[in-house]
């Protein structure tokens, strides 16, 4: 591509840990001979702010896109109009992921794609070049000082160059852009949902400490602050941003790993600086950085600046629209939707990532376990879609996925296997089922089928598979009872039916043949060697390997309830409690509700004793966890164990789009009447218009409300225990009103 040619950066050097370099201002000219309309198109490794005649016009926060630049470099297209006269373009450039040493646990620091940030722009009209990036645009220091994605932003206001982007400024004296090597990956235009600031919070609590002032924002999140101060020339103010506070300091032992090179980064982690100019009041915000947190120590204010306005929570995420929600009469559970909704957008920045504060990584497994709450709650597809072809470029030649993308190589040797690598299927699975897409299956099958094959080989002489990891954050700590050869083949089963249903959406039959013979070989290989048919106990014997293997399809029909029974037994032996990592966590809900029970499911999502998600609520959470342990917590905001919200939508509410992957115009409706409920209520746009749901008990009897849209062919299914007015159990309906009446 053209653009290809045209790379500039301001200097060779770039941020390491032991010394920063300041992001830098860049002026571009054009002079016209009348008014008219351009077009600009940008590419960038970095992230950048674009600014044409002095006002600010880019499309997102942290734009344009986080990408392993050896795959690919993403670039933006903007409109804009012409003056007669001189016209010019500023670009604001910092490191965003291309250069982050903040990342060097992941080896982010030794990526091959790691230099100076750099980025190739084109001004264009009707057809005609006006202006590339090349030495013409001219460099200086900004005053962002230094930029990490995963460390902060310092930034002093002495630096400041007023006008820098305005037509008539002066920069006889700044250098000239320096001509850099292109990037090894193809560009691309950033087809995503931008970055959008969400939401805007006050400080609930101002606490005064003895070395500075604690804010508290009242819940965890994501974004930056927004700092707001009148100081005396030179003063330097510090934010450190924490999920909780202990002993009045921000508890670094959840927001980074204290084990890697601790003592020379502890005082750049989740760290921002200002240094004041002097000239009333001063407004910052970060540009090129962004924390997960709730409060933040701030460091270097006199009592009398320390007001509410001093710091504002801006909250950015991507800009994902809501398709759907859940309620009921019952204060614990909505809490629980609400907080798994605001952990699924706080750890969507352009992809879903595992956490907004410790790691900021698209890991794999995070996004496959909770894309179908995504997908039920917002509309994710078009970046799921970006994000997966980023997927499927750093596949290695022999098959193996990494556990974390974009990598710059880390995540091969650990972090990965079927229960990570799954993503692959699961994204392109749950877009089509909910959304009838097959463009993202299509680009997906060739790396897909690649997979498998790269599994085929990985099978043990039994045909199973153990290579990667397991039912991670098992309640109570790090002892996993599931043994990884169940939940690796398990898995591996279930990419493979995935796969076929996927390729023959696609009319791939040969690929599909394939992929179902594979997943037979698989549930052949588990039935004959991790199976006690005698007892229907699956090897491992706990909650986790029964329910998976329910869920998935291991069991005969014959044989599922007693291999039910087994489950409810290892359930109760936990006094009604889970006990099982993630893999199992979001399976065994559903299952409980597919035997009927429903009720003891929801007991355990919302009883306030250890463990369950109520016992969150109660001590204090406002995002998901990411560990059930009885005195302590890891990360305050993962999104993994977010399925909840999809049992709310599914099982409660019983909205099933699609249940039988026979079109997205199907529809089962098969509610739970749970007893310590009074109502419930829920709603999916799907692609044919609104689906919603609502019961409510009037006296002994039930009141179901439907809205179904035109075109949808729906059926309600109430089990054994309900049915409607005459008498029947299953029957089809349309939007209106039903009574609903116990057989009991």
């Amino acid at each position: 591509m053209e653009m290809k040619k045209h790379f500039i950066k301001a200097t060779e050097e770039y941020n390491t840990l032991e010394k920063n370099v300041p992001a830098h201002y860049f002026r571009g000219t054009y002079l016209s001979g009348r008014e008219r309309n351009a077009e600009i198109t940008v590419a960038v490794c970095g992230f950048y702010e674009l600014y044409f005649n002095g006002e600010k016009i880019t499309r997102g926060f942290l734009s344009p896109y986080i990408s392993n630049t050896d795959d690919l470099i993403y670039y933006d297209r903007y409109i804009v109009k012409l003056e007669e006269g001189e016209n010019v373009i500023g670009v604001l450039l910092g490191n965003g992921f291309h250069n982050n040493p903040g990342g060097y646990i992941w080896d982010f620091d030794k990526a091959s794609f790691r230099s100076a940030p750099m980025f190739s722009l084109k001004l264009e009209s009707d057809g005609e070049v006006l202006l590339v990036s090349g030495e013409s645009f001219k460099v200086a220091d900004s005053p962002i000082r230094c930029d990490d994605y995963r460390f902060g932003e310092h930034y002093d206001a002495n630096y400041e160059i007023d006008g820098w982007s305005l037509r008539g400024f002066d920069d006889g004296l700044w250098k000239s852009a320096l001509p850099a090597t292109p990037p090894k990956g193809e560009i691309r235009i950033a087809d995503v949902e931008p970055i959008i600031k969400a939401e805007e919070i006050a400080p609930v609590e101002i606490i005064k400490c003895s070395d500075g002032y604690i804010y508290d924002f009242g819940v965890s999140n994501a974004g930056v602050c927004r700092l707001r101060v009148s100081g005396e020339r030179g003063q330097k103010i510090i934010l450190r941003h924490a999920d909780s506070i202990v002993d009045g300091e921000p508890n670094v032992s959840q927001i980074w790993d204290t084990r890697f090179n601790w003592d020379f980064v502890k005082d750049k982690v989740h760290t921002d600086s200002y240094v004041c100019r002097g000239e009333g009041e001063e407004v910052y915000e970060p540009s090129f950085t962004y924390h997960g947190f709730r409060y933040v120590k701030v460091y270097g204010i006199t009592e009398s600046q320390a007001t509410k306005e001093l710091l504002t929570y801006l909250v950015y995420h991507t800009k994902l629209d809501t398709v759907g929600d859940f309620s009921c009469s019952d204060p614990m559970a909505n809490k629980i939707q609400q907080i798994t909704r605001r952990s699924t957008l706080s750890n969507f920045h352009h992809f879903p990532t595992d956490c907004p504060q410790r790691e900021k990584n698209g890991w794999c497994a995070d996004a496959a376990l909770s894309c179908e709450t995504a997908l039920l709650n917002f509309n994710p597809e078009r970046n799921y879609r970006e994000w997966i072809r980023n997927v499927c470029l750093a596949q290695r030649e022999d098959g193996a996925l990494p556990g974390i993308v974009p990598t710059g190589g880390w995540g091969f040797e650990w972090g990965n296997g079927p229960a990570w690598d799954c993503v692959l299927a699961y994204l392109p699975y749950y877009t089509y089922i909910l959304r009838g897409e097959v463009d993202m299956i299509r680009e997906a099958a060739p790396y897909l089928m690649r997979y498998l094959r790269y599994l085929e080989g990985r099978k043990d002489e039994k045909g199973l598979l153990a290579i990667g990891l397991g039912d991670w954050c098992h309640v109570g700590g790090w002892n996993i009872k599931a043994p990884l050869v169940v939940t690796d083949t398990i898995i591996s089963m279930d990419i493979a039916a995935k796969a076929a249903v996927m390729f023959r959406a696609v009319n791939m039959s040969a690929e599909a043949e394939y992929a179902l013979d594979e997943a037979k070989k698989y549930r052949d290989a588990i039935r004959k060697n991790l199976i006690d048919f005698n007892s229907m106990t699956v090897f491992g014997e706990c909650q986790s390997c029964q329910a998976m293997a329910l869920y998935y399809g291991v069991f005969e029909d014959s044989e599922k309830a007693c291999a039910f029974e087994i489950l409810l037994d290892f359930v109760h032996a936990a006094g009604d409690s889970i006990d099982l990592g993630v893999l199992g966590g979001k399976v065994i809900f559903h299952v409980l509700s597919d035997f009927g029970y429903s009720d003891l499911a929801f007991k355990m999502i919302t009883k306030e004793e250890y463990p369950s998600y109520g016992n969150w609520i109660k001590r204090g959470a406002t995002t998901l966890w990411e560990n059930f342990l009885p005195d302590s917590v890891f990360s305050m905001n993962h999104q993994f164990w977010g399925d909840v919200s999809a049992w709310f939508i599914k099982c409660l509410a019983g909205i099933k789009l699609n249940p039988h992957g026979q079109g997205v115009n199907t529809l089962e409706i098969s509610p739970s009447f749970v007893d310590n409920l009074d109502s419930v209520s829920a709603y999916h746009i799907a692609p044919a218009g609104k689906i919603s749901v609502s019961w409510r008990r009037v006296g002994e009897e039930i009141l179901l409300e439907l809205q179904i849209p035109e075109g949808i062919l729906a059926e309600a299914k109430l089990g054994s225990d309900y049915s409607f007015e005459n008498g029947v159990s299953s029957r089809d309906v349309v939007s209106g009103s039903y009574k609903i009446v116990s057989k009991a």
